[in-house]
C-alpha cells in the first residue's frame, strides 16, 4: 500500500546517494528508500543501548517506571539526605 500525503523535497544529494546504491545493488530507488526510511523508524524508535550489548535480548523491556520502583526510588513530601539514611542503615552513625 502507497500513501502519498503531500509533496516533500528532498536534497539532490541525497537522491544521487539513492540511485547509487540502487544501482550497487541491482535494486530500484524505490526499495532503497523505503529500506532506508524503514532503518530511520527502526533505529529512532528502538532502544538506545547497541544491541551487542544487551545479553537478554529477548526478555529486555526498559521500561523506568517499573526500574524506578525496583530501586526504590520515593516521592516525598520534605527533602532527603540519602547518604545519612544510607549511613544510620549501615550502622555508621
Amino acid at each position: 500500500m502507497t500513501i502519498i500525503s503531500k509533496k516533500i523535497e528532498i536534497k539532490a544529494e541525497l537522491l544521487e546517494s539513492i540511485s547509487k546504491i540502487a544501482k550497487d545493488e541491482n535494486t530500484t530507488e524505490k526499495k532503497i528508500l523505503n529500506q532506508i526510511i524503514e532503518e530511520g523508524i527502526k533505529n529512532r524508535t528502538k532502544n538506545k543501548l547497541p544491541e551487542d550489548l544487551i545479553i537478554n535480548k529477548e526478555t529486555y523491556n526498559p521500561d523506568s517506571k517499573r526500574s524506578r520502583e525496583l530501586i526504590g526510588i520515593i516521592k516525598t513530601k520534605e527533602p532527603f539526605d540519602t547518604a545519612k539514611a544510607i549511613r544510620e542503615i549501615r550502622g555508621i552513625e
